[in-house]
């Protein structure tokens, strides 16, 4: 099948375009070091048709959409926050237009916000786009580890009920680089699962203690129970079981499964975390997120029959 859509995945660190037909199906893919904090003097524009412009001069007719944080006040424009519970339709009302080049136009997709249990607001960029391609069934809890980690609770339609972010990423790396307990660690070595395990245990039975629990990771150091290639793997271990000891106490079913979405050795780690936990883990498709934008411009009508007829 014709190319049929232009579906850009703009992250901070990175830019992943992927061009696609009419059926959703991936034709080429390409990327950049062109996130959003990557493109100077906020030259979007000139950096999209960098890495695409051949593409929208020999598919004119292509429309494109892009989710992340390209849509952050930090991006090309911000795009307000639809409130949870949401669902994809939602999203695809309120998608921003951004016209650039030669008459183009980028379609923005919306954040998704929530106010917590504990009345703090909360929210999200992208990962709504991932979890709206996964197709998972209502009753789903959702775990998408990363930086700033999401668990997010599924409904009927494709609706986002409520979600947490859990800065569980961020904190690791704030701790080894730039604080005292990445003095004793030897970072960047091979993976030790017997001292993540250790961690996970210890995370999940005091995480309400988390600030002084962690101490351990410099005391097992300083007193030679743990060597400094296994630290790194004990301290991410306490982050992550503390996340799922802190998620778990939060809802109401205790989350006996959760479905993982996300790529690589991350989600292989939180895999082993959940199992420790006794919660029961299946990993969801690959290629989320261009599926998800995907199901959004189709909701939007910028695919097929629609984007035929210039409706764009």
């Amino acid at each position: 099948m014709s190319p049929n859509l232009i579906a850009l995945d703009w992250g901070t660190s990175n830019l992943r375009a992927s061009l696609l037909d009419g059926g959703g199906a991936v034709l080429e893919q390409r990327s950049a070091a062109a996130g959003v904090m990557a493109v100077p003097e906020r030259r979007f524009a000139e950096a999209l048709l960098s890495l695409c412009g051949d593409w929208l001069a020999a598919h004119p007719g292509c429309a494109c959409i892009a989710s992340g944080m390209v849509g952050s006040r930090q991006g090309w424009v911000e795009v307000p926050y639809v409130e949870c519970p949401a669902g994809l339709a939602d999203a695809a009302a309120k998608l921003v237009r951004v016209s650039f080049g030669d008459a183009h136009v980028l379609h923005i997709v919306p954040g998704l916000c929530g106010v917590g249990a504990d009345g703090q607001t909360d929210v999200m960029r992208g990962e709504e786009t991932q979890l709206w391609g996964a197709d998972l069934p209502a009753g789903s809890c959702v775990v998408l580890p990363g930086t700033h980690s999401k668990w997010a609770w599924l409904g009927e339609g494709d609706r986002v009920l409520g979600f947490q972010t859990h800065m569980t990423g961020e904190v690791y790396a704030l701790l080894t680089q730039h604080g005292i307990l990445g003095r004793l660690m030897e970072l960047g070595g091979a993976f030790m699962p017997a001292a993540f395990d250790d961690g996970v245990r210890l995370g999940l039975e005091r995480h309400a203690h988390l600030l002084h629990t962690l101490f351990a990771a410099r005391t097992a150091g300083l007193t030679g129970q743990r060597g400094g290639g296994e630290l790194p793997d004990f301290l991410s271990g306490m982050l992550i079981g503390a996340e799922v000891a802190s998620a778990r106490s939060g809802s109401s079913d205790g989350v006996p499964a959760v479905t993982l979405l996300g790529d690589g050795a991350l989600c292989d780690r939180y895999a082993r975390a959940l199992g420790l936990a006794g919660i029961a883990v299946q990993r969801a498709p690959q290629e989320a997120t261009t599926r998800g934008q995907w199901r959004v411009a189709a909701a939007a009508g910028l695919t097929g029959a629609a984007q035929r007829e210039g409706r764009r």
